[in-house]
């Protein structure tokens, strides 16, 4: 993977982070940034949490050959040890926004995405196999109350008032 594949970055009000080559399943890991772009990173990291403790599934829309379905979602699974690698993720580029200065409880992921990366040999005593791999990026924006009634101005919609 060379370089970000989204487009749309802006310096001032965005941070991200790339995980490279995690040794996770891409299929996991695409499920899991679908399930959580356009969330909060707050609510991101306590849903991931909630995943690895079994409490709330991540519903599989794409892979979703062979899967069991659980209640209210339809096809679903727990993926813990992706959601922990994306944990580590959120926090670094939470981190990187703290850095840039932007409030990191306003942070919301606007881009996620994953990509296959190369596979390397796991060579064990009589054979040997294929590792999983998979290149994860992150962009998060700091939402404000002004710069969600200028997008919903360019939509044409409105917006809340609270």
């Amino acid at each position: 993977m060379v370089g970000y594949t989204f487009r749309d970055y802006n310096k001032e009000h965005m941070a991200r982070a790339v995980g490279v080559a995690l040794p996770i399943s891409y299929k996991t890991s695409y499920e899991i940034c679908n399930f959580i772009r356009h969330k909060n990173i707050a609510d991101a990291k306590k849903i991931l949490l909630r995943v690895t403790e079994q409490k709330v599934a991540v519903p599989f829309k794409r892979f979703n050959a062979d899967l069991s379905h659980k209640t209210k979602i339809g096809p679903g699974s727990y993926p813990e040890k992706a959601s922990l690698e994306l944990i580590k993720l959120l926090e670094s580029v939470e981190a990187n926004a703290q850095f840039k200065g932007l409030n990191t409880s306003n942070l919301v992921i606007v881009h996620m995405s994953a990509h296959k990366a190369g596979k390397s040999w796991h060579y064990g005593r009589f054979s040997r196999r294929r590792m999983k791999r998979t290149h994860v990026e992150i962009c998060v924006e700091e939402k404000t109350k002004k710069s969600e009634e200028k997008q919903a101005k360019q939509k044409g919609t409105k917006v809340k008032k609270e």
